[in-house]
C-alpha cells in the first residue's frame, strides 16, 4: 500500500502537464530508433485491421454458416462467442507473457497461430473444424491488440506516446467499423470460407516485424499456468452466463474467480501481481473504462437493430450508414493522441466524454429520423471513444511501474471485452422483452423508435456518470496537487 501514492502522483503529473516524463511507466528510453519504430507502428495498424475485423466480420456470415451445417442460430453463434472469449483472455495472457518474454517472439507465435487457424478454417469440411479454426485464430489474433498497445509504451518516450496510441486507437476504430462491410461483401460475392483466407494476409508482415522490433532478453519469472487456467475459466463462465442469462454458470464463474484470487495471493509467481489492483488510480481507470466501453459497445450493438426495425435498412445499407463514423474516428483519433501529448490526458478524456454524451443524446433525439442524421450522430460517439482510448491508455500506463505495464494493459483489454459482453446481453434483453412505450426524451419521436430512444438516453446517463468519476478520481486531485505546488512555490 505504500507505493500507491507514488503511482497516483505519477498519474497526476502526466495528466496535468504536456510532455511530462515523470510517469512511473515511462522511465526507460525508447528501445528502437525513430525510423524503425514509426515503420513498426504503421505495420501494427495493418495487422490490427485484420485482427479486430475478425471480431465483427463473421457476424454477417452466421446465417450462411447455419445453413451450411444445418445449425440453430445459438449453435452457429459459437463462431463469434468462442472467438470473443479466447480473444479477451488471450489479450491478458500475452500482456502477462510480455513482462518476461521478448515482444518479437510473442508476435511471431501469435501471427503463426492466426494464419494456421485461418488456413484450417478455409479448408474446413464440418462445423467442428470451423470452431477449432476460430479458436486457434483467436489464440493468435489476441496477441496483436495486447502487444500493439504495449509497444508504444516501451518504444516511445512519454511525450510522444499519446500520438502513437492515437494512431493505434484510430486503426482499431476503423477496423471495427469496416469489419461488417468486409464480411458482407466477401460472404455475398464469394463464400464465407474466404473470410478465413483473408486472415492469412498478416503473415506476410512477419519478416518486417522481426526486423524492426528491438532485441530483448528474457526476464526472470515463471508463468503461472494454474492462475491463468482459473482466470480463463472464470471469465469464460462469466461471459457465457451473461450472454445466456444462466445463474449456474455465473455461480461457477464466481467460484473460479475466488480460487483465482486465493491463487495470486499465495503464489510466489502469480499470474497477476495483486499489487496491480492495490493501485487506486488503475482500479478507478478500469471501472471508468468498463462503463465507457460498455456504453459505446451498446451503441454499436443497438444501432443496426434500430436501423433495421425502424428504418427498414438492409444489411448492406446498415454497413454504409455506420461507415462514416468509423472513418471519422480513424481520421480524427490520432489528433486526440497528439492533444494528450501536448495538453495532458485529462483534458482529452473530458472532451471524449462530452462527445460521447452529445452523440448518445442526439441518437436518443433523432432515432427514427432520416438515416443520414443517425449517421452524423454516430460520428460523435465513435470519435469520442477513439479520443478516450488513446488518452486513458496513456494515463493508466503512467500509474503502473514498468514491470507491470504488460499485464496491466492486458487487464485493461480484458475489462473492455467483458464490458462489451455485459452490455450486449443487457441491451439485447431490454430490446427483446420491452414494448415500444413512450419516449422519455421530450424531443424524441413516438412509435417504434421510442424504445431505442430511451435506451440511448440511458447510455448517455452512463457516459455522464463516467465523466463524473473522472472528475472526482483524476481531475479534482490534479487541481489540488497543482494548487499545493503553487502554494509552496515549488
Amino acid at each position: 500500500m505504500e507505493k500507491e501514492p507514488a503511482s497516483q502522483t505519477a498519474a497526476l503529473a502526466e495528466s496535468g502537464t504536456a510532455g511530462s516524463t515523470a510517469s512511473a511507466a515511462g522511465s526507460t528510453a525508447p528501445a528502437a530508433d525513430d525510423g524503425s519504430a514509426n515503420k513498426l507502428v504503421r505495420l501494427l495498424c495493418l495487422i490490427l485491421l485484420f485482427s479486430v475485423m475478425n471480431v465483427t466480420m463473421f457476424n454477417i456470415a452466421l446465417p450462411d454458416i447455419s445453413r451450411a451445417f444445418s445449425l440453430l442460430p445459438s449453435e452457429a453463434g459459437w463462431v463469434v462467442t468462442g472467438y470473443s472469449i479466447i480473444y479477451a483472455v488471450g489479450s491478458l495472457t500475452y500482456g502477462k507473457l510480455a513482462d518476461n518474454f521478448p515482444l518479437r517472439r510473442l508476435l511471431t507465435v501469435g501471427l503463426l497461430l492466426f494464419a494456421g487457424g485461418s488456413i484450417l478454417g478455409f479448408l474446413s469440411q464440418n462445423y467442428a473444424m470451423v470452431l477449432a479454426a476460430r479458436f486457434i485464430q483467436s489464440a493468435g489474433a489476441s496477441s496483436i491488440p495486447a502487444l500493439a498497445t504495449l509497444i508504444p509504451i516501451r518504444l516511445f518516450a512519454p511525450e510522444s506516446r499519446g500520438r502513437v496510441l492515437g494512431i493505434i486507437a484510430s486503426a482499431i476504430a476503423f477496423a471495427s467499423g469496416v469489419g461488417p462491410i468486409v464480411g458482407g461483401f466477401v460472404s455475398g460475392w464469394l463464400d464465407w470460407r474466404f473470410l478465413f483466407l483473408l486472415s492469412v494476409c498478416p503473415l506476410a508482415t512477419l519478416p518486417f516485424l522481426r526486423k524492426w522490433l528491438p532485441r530483448e532478453d528474457l526476464r526472470p519469472g515463471r508463468f503461472d499456468f494454474l492462475g491463468a487456467a482459473l482466470l480463463t475459466g472464470a471469465m469464460a463462465a462469466a461471459m457465457l452466463a451473461i450472454t445466456r442469462w444462466n445463474g449456474l454458470l455465473l455461480a461457477a464463474g464466481a467460484v473460479l474467480l475466488a480460487l483465482f484470487v486465493i491463487r495470486i495471493r499465495s503464489s510466489r509467481h502469480p499470474f497477476v501481481q495483486p499489487g496491480v489492483f492495490r493501485n487506486a488510480g488503475f482500479r478507478s481507470g478500469l471501472a471508468i473504462g468498463f462503463l465507457t466501453f460498455g456504453s459505446s459497445f451498446a451503441v454499436t450493438f443497438l444501432t443496426p437493430i434500430m436501423l433495421s426495425a425502424v428504418s427498414g435498412a438492409s444489411t448492406a445499407e446498415i454497413g454504409l450508414i455506420l461507415f462514416p463514423a468509423a472513418m471519422s474516428a480513424a481520421l480524427l483519433g490520432r489528433y486526440g493522441g497528439r492533444m494528450a501529448d501536448r495538453k495532458g490526458s485529462l483534458p482529452v478524456i473530458v472532451s471524449a466524454f462530452i462527445l460521447l454524451t452529445a452523440g448518445m443524446l442526439a441518437l436518443s433525439t433523432f432515432s427514427g429520423h432520416a438515416v443520414w442524421i443517425v449517421s452524423l450522430c454516430l460520428i460523435f460517439c465513435n470519435v469520442g471513444v477513439s479520443f478516450y482510448q488513446a488518452s486513458m491508455t496513456k494515463l493508466l500506463a503512467s500509474t503502473l511501474p514498468t514491470e507491470q505495464t504488460g499485464v496491466g494493459m492486458g487487464i485493461v483489454t480484458l475489462t473492455n471485452f467483458m464490458s462489451g459482453a455485459v452490455t450486449g446481453a443487457v441491451v439485447s434483453k431490454i430490446v427483446d422483452g420491452s414494448e415500444a412505450g413512450s419516449p422519455i426524451n421530450p424531443l424524441a419521436l413516438e412509435g417504434t423508435s421510442a424504445l431505442f430512444s430511451n435506451v440511448y438516453l440511458g447510455l448517455g446517463a452512463v457516459a455522464l456518470l463516467s465523466l463524473t468519476l473522472v472528475y472526482f478520481v483524476f481531475v479534482r486531485p490534479a487541481k489540488a496537487a497543482a494548487s499545493a505546488t503553487i502554494g509552496t512555490g515549488a
